[in-house]
């Protein structure tokens, strides 16, 4: 049977011992390492199904951790940090992390999170049957099985969350979805003071698709309501 494996990324020894023992109640198998250099190297030579980070480690600190992994792999990241300030989170949230949780932390939490992040990225990763699920917009192409966005000829290179938002607008497009909305549908949980990760996520999601640039955005804000995808 094959195991869930999760990577605990901490030089606290204490809090990666807790983390462990708390999961592997939960009948996960865990693999600890101390710096950043060791993350790198185990998930190369791992399956590993989730990450859970520290920011502050040695070697490489967690932030270019994350950036090294979203170059090759989809699966969730979980910042656990003692870094506990808006811009820490938002910081970490953009880098490509998926939750973010601060420094001292109820392990119960923390694997209820873990569990969610899980599930959604199992259900994201499930085959699609029948009609294709590629949708096509003005020059965009979004592939959901692939997990690409082609715009215009060009790859755009999107974190898990942004594609899922992105996915999320253009599969309904006209229709407006409040930022606690996205939340919950990309989050997998239930919206708690999240507006400012939301409108983090989609101001660098139209960053990358340079609307900038454009007049016309295909991202479009309905004020005092949410967001909406214009074809």
């Amino acid at each position: 049977m094959n195991r869930t494996t999760i990577l605990i990324a901490d030089d606290e020894r204490e809090i990666a011992d807790l983390v462990a023992l708390h999961l592997e109640r939960e009948g996960y198998h865990l693999l600890k390492v101390s710096d950043g250099e060791e993350a790198v190297r185990a998930i190369a030579s791992h399956s590993i199904d989730l990450v859970i980070l520290d920011i502050m480690m040695p070697k490489l600190d967690g932030y270019e951790v994350t950036r090294l992994i979203r170059e090759k792999h989809h699966m969730p990241i979980i910042f656990l940090s003692a870094k506990t300030t808006d811009l820490d989170k938002i910081t970490g949230l953009v880098m490509g992390a998926d939750d973010y949780m601060t420094k001292p932390f109820n392990p119960m939490e923390l694997v209820a999170r873990v569990n969610a992040q899980l599930r959604r990225s199992k259900l994201l990763n499930q085959p699609i049957t029948g009609k294709s699920s590629i949708l096509e917009a003005g020059g965009l192409v979004i592939d959901p099985d692939k997990r690409t966005v082609i715009q215009h000829g060009e790859h755009i290179e999107l974190t898990p969350k942004e594609f899922d938002i992105l996915y999320l607008l253009a599969s309904h497009s006209k229709k407006v979805f409040s930022a606690e909305h996205i939340f919950e549908q990309v989050w997998g949980e239930a919206y708690y003071e999240s507006g400012n990760t939301v409108m983090v996520h989609i101001r660098t999601l139209r960053k990358k698709l340079g609307e900038d640039q454009h007049k016309n955005k295909r991202i479009k804000t309905v004020w005092g309501v949410g967001y909406t995808f214009n074809e």
